[in-house]
């Protein structure tokens, strides 16, 4: 448990999942959490040291999924991202991913996505899931029933709220604003316009120190598409010479217009490996200025490179000493700016059993000179978890006669086998004996599988001797 102070006062200012248990809750006074729970472990709160976390992790959210990413102190990130949520899987995946990572660090996480800052803020904090996402258009519908205080007040003006009647969004948002802003002032009626998108709430994004970055602000607002891409083009270029001097390539680079609104759109771009091409990174931008609502006008453009890498210039191989190896990096560098948990490459891993012997890696990453098993043949496609069948055949060593699988019937015609394949004892006591034996079989339409017996066919200790199908060849 976490204990802030003022002065003489001291409170609860976090506690974990046992000590809400226990009937404990934040700005509980200190004295009455001890006298409730004996042997309390107590931690002084320390703002500076939380304040610098909360900035390194908005600094890694910016490399990881959004250009504009503000810190939202003093326990929250605040996101705008449109136009980057697609590189994740979209809204949902994105969500979850960023949920699960922070819970692989021992962390606890609530994310939510709404049109406006102020309704994620506020349901990040009111509500018991870890995700949610509210659709475009549905921002007053899902704030209505919450309580005043996810308005972002003074706690003393949400007191004073609370003895005029009004209890939730709802209630505030149904009153005229005139006599509210006669008795409280401004600061309501902003707030409440802010959650409910009636007025622009602009973030400030963060920006780290060694930020490659270039900008170009304009007299007069531009918004034609042309005009638009002649300015990002001279800002690549900008871009690409300030890494020049600093031996650098980018990897992520972030487009971000500023609109005389006071609203800003954002489009990230990435690359397979470190570059400096200014035609190449014109590109991938010129292919999604389209996207661009310039709407009353744009006042500046800014470029920023977020993720930059070494970057050595080297000397290419002539065509008549050695042969051309074709480079697919642009083909990537396309496809991974549409959707960037699509991109992949297979590489094998050193393991005998098949669903572990495959790794997703990057699609330009190097790998660490395992190669695959040439011994027996592996079908291109296995399946995500093998599956059961029903098998005729003759224990131990003989393979299928027949066999049925998604309630189709088929008739071997030939068959190779078996690969004995034995548990990894090293990982779990449960495969110390454990015992596959793989067929490669083909039926009478020539189809050939993968197919395999758990066990060895004699000692039920070695598996339960049910057949499995794995895969499929070509």
């Amino acid at each position: 448990m976490v204990i802030a102070r003022s002065g003489s006062k001291r409170w609860v200012a976090a506690a974990d999942g046992a000590a809400l248990k226990l009937g404990l809750r934040v700005a509980m006074p200190a004295a009455k959490a001890q006298a409730l729970v004996q042997g309390l472990v107590m931690i002084d709160a320390d703002p500076a040291a939380d304040l610098a976390t909360l900035e390194r992790l908005t600094l890694w959210a910016l490399s990881q999924y959004s250009p504009v990413v503000a810190m939202d102190p003093p326990d929250g990130i605040v996101m705008d991202t449109e136009g980057a949520d697609h590189l994740q899987g979209g809204e949902e995946l994105m969500l979850s991913g960023l949920v699960n990572r922070f819970r692989g660090r021992g962390l606890a996480a609530r994310a939510a996505i709404a049109d406006t800052w102020g309704a994620a803020h506020a349901l990040a904090r009111t509500t018991d899931r870890e995700t949610v996402i509210v659709g475009r258009g549905e921002t007053a519908r899902a704030v209505n029933r919450l309580p005043l205080s996810s308005l972002r007040l003074p706690a003393e003006t949400v007191q004073s709220l609370r003895t005029l009647g009004f209890a939730t969004v709802g209630d505030l948002a149904a009153t005229p604003r005139a006599p509210l802003t006669l008795r409280f002032g401004p600061e309501v009626a902003r707030r409440l316009d802010q959650m409910l998108a009636h007025i622009a709430e602009p973030i400030d994004p963060i920006r780290p120190a060694d930020l490659v970055e270039v900008q170009k602000s304009f007299a007069e607002p531009i918004g034609a598409p042309e005009t638009i891409e002649k300015y990002v083009s001279r800002l690549v270029r900008q871009l690409c010479l300030e890494l020049e001097k600093r031996g650098l390539g980018v990897r992520r680079a972030d487009l971000i217009v500023h609109r005389v609104d006071n609203t800003m759109q954002a489009i990230r771009a990435g690359t397979a490996k470190p570059v400096r091409d200014i035609a190449w990174v014109t590109k991938l931008f010129r292919d999604r200025i389209e996207r661009i609502e310039p709407g009353f006008g744009i006042e500046r453009l800014s470029l920023a490179a977020t993720v930059a890498e070494p970057l050595i210039e080297a000397q290419s191989a002539s065509s008549l000493i050695e042969e051309q190896v074709t480079d697919v990096t642009p083909l990537i560098d396309v496809l991974g700016n549409r959707g960037g948990q699509r991109i992949f490459r297979v590489a094998p891993v050193a393991s005998d059993v098949p669903e572990r012997s495959v790794q997703r890696i990057a699609p330009t990453a190097d790998e660490d000179g395992t190669t695959w098993p040439l011994h027996w043949p592996r079908p291109p496609r296995l399946l995500a978890s093998p599956e059961p069948i029903e098998v005729i055949a003759l224990l131990p060593d003989h393979p299928p006669v027949s066999f049925t699988w998604r309630g189709k019937r088929r008739r071997v015609k030939r068959a190779d086998g078996p690969e004995r394949i034995f548990g990894e004892w090293w990982k779990r006591s449960s495969e110390w004996v454990a015992v596959r034996d793989y067929f490669v079989v083909e039926d009478d339409s020539g189809e050939r599988f993968w197919i395999f017996r758990s066990g060895d066919g004699v000692d039920a200790e070695t598996g339960s001797h049910k057949w499995f199908m794995h895969g499929m060849f070509a």
